[in-house]
């Protein structure tokens, strides 16, 4: 039997946020103690591995941790407990909200992220122009990222990482974004891309539908822990059932 070749590993991974309680400048000088601070643990444990060339889901419902495990799986957030072995592989995060420089142009934020990601700052050059284009923002390239909508955004995000591709790609929830025309070309782009049996994709989505046609294989979190994984024909029943 033939062993695979896997591109992400996590091992018994736990994420946790510290909340610091709230209490009136009054309050606190009266007691002279210090504001108690707690943690919530929003991954408990999870362990999985996703072999090289797959496209897997991740579904749950809100504040299950999908989000949070994506954003550790891209270096956003360091793990508390347990390990992320992504085995040299390059990744990028296509997420709203997540790594723009709202000060600087559409441009500088092209050359900045395409750096992040690990190429050099020629090789995004080289593939500036085909960037813009795809992402349809004319003149507002140059001008600064906090005067763009959540579309337009949207748009540069998705152009940014479709464009300099890496070897794993992590997908939170843009495929839903952005005008028709564009929604319809981003998903034929990212049917493209996800097709290369070289690139491992993961996708979290609240969308059935993107999980059924785009995903080899689903995980699903329910409050910070793994309820069931395997084909998507077999888990994405279950969980339908489940949040009905």
């Amino acid at each position: 039997m033939e062993s695979k070749e896997y591109a992400i590993e996590v091992d018994d991974l736990k994420i946790r946020y510290r909340c610091l309680n709230k209490i009136s400048l009054k309050d606190s000088l009266l007691s002279l103690r210090k504001s108690r601070v707690e943690t919530f643990e929003a991954v408990k444990g999870i362990s999985f591995k996703v072999p090289k060339g797959e496209i897997m889901g991740i579904i749950g419902k809100n504040g299950s941790g999908k989000s949070t495990l994506l954003r550790a799986l891209a270096g956003i957030f360091a793990a508390d407990e347990g390990t992320i072995d992504l085995h040299g592989h390059s990744v990028s995060l296509l997420s709203i909200g997540v790594g723009f420089q709202k000060k600087l142009t559409g441009r500088e934020n092209i050359l900045l992220s395409g750096m992040l990601l690990g190429f050099s700052e020629a090789a995004v050059r080289r593939k500036m122009d085909e960037i813009i284009t795809f992402s349809e923002l004319g003149d507002f390239i140059d001008r600064p990222v906090k005067t763009y909508s959540s579309g337009m955004h949207s748009k540069l995000a998705f152009s940014i990482t479709a464009i300099l591709e890496t070897e794993i790609m992590l997908i939170d929830e843009v495929l839903s974004v952005g005008d028709a025309k564009f929604k319809k070309k981003s998903f034929k782009k990212m049917k493209q891309l996800i097709s290369n049996k070289e690139r491992t994709v993961i996708i979290v989505s609240h969308n059935s539908e993107t999980i059924k046609k785009l995903c080899d294989s689903v995980l699903w979190i329910h409050d910070g822990r793994i309820k069931m994984q395997g084909k998507t024909e077999e888990v994405l029943p279950e969980y339908e059932m489940f949040m009905d």
